[in-house]
């Protein structure tokens, strides 16, 4: 058996995330990764030990990217004083990524990492795919503890739609533009002056 072609591995990864980003999860496949980039399916295997590997690690990349990024804009906001100040710069943050990535932003807008299936993937990776919902997760209780001085599930609850679910659906429905973005700022102003209620679960 030969020595597997040389390949840039960055390289390869990009062009997985532009077939996602234009056809879709489904697109990605090791076939269409070789088309693509014009490397053999066995050097793509050589680095890739699966299909599923290789899309974990595509969403991965995004994952860490965007979260050092959106932490950026949260500390950036916090310096001027006031928590909710912190929760609008994280759910304009999707909007700012996608300034910087392009389209690419819609890897993680349009996908969860639940939806990547472990099975093929390296141990080390599935950890990172299972660090980003925690580590939401405990941003969003951050969050509505310093804003609401509340934990409860109500308040999580709430803080999730106004730094995750309000900006995702938006920006995937009407695009990165300033109107977009308006709205999404406009709607989790209204539900941080509102507060999480009392008596919903």
């Amino acid at each position: 058996m030969g020595r597997p072609q040389e390949v840039d591995v960055e390289a390869l990864l990009a062009h997985a995330r532009a077939i996602w980003v234009s056809g879709g999860m489904r697109a990605v496949t090791i076939r269409a990764l070789s088309e693509r980039s014009g490397v053999s399916n066995g050097s793509i295997y050589y680095h890739f030990a699966s299909r599923d590997d290789l899309l974990a690690q595509v969403w991965a990349a995004e994952s860490l990217a965007f979260r050092a990024f959106r932490q950026e804009q949260i500390e950036s906001a916090r310096q001027g004083g006031h928590g909710q100040e912190a929760v609008i710069a994280a759910a304009l943050a999707t909007g700012g990524y996608a300034d910087v990535k392009g389209a690419a932003a819609r890897v993680l807008v349009a996908s969860r990492p639940d939806s990547v299936s472990p099975e093929g993937v390296p141990s080390q990776l599935v950890k990172v795919l299972s660090q980003h919902r925690a580590l939401t997760d405990e941003l969003v209780a951050d969050l509505a503890q310093e804003v609401w001085n509340r934990n409860d599930e109500a308040a999580l609850r709430l803080m999730r739609n106004c730094v995750v679910d309000i900006p995702a659906r938006i920006f995937m429905s009407a695009g990165n533009d300033p109107l977009a973005r308006y709205a999404i700022e406009q709607a989790v102003r209204g539900v941080l002056r509102a507060g999480p209620p009392h008596g919903i679960p």
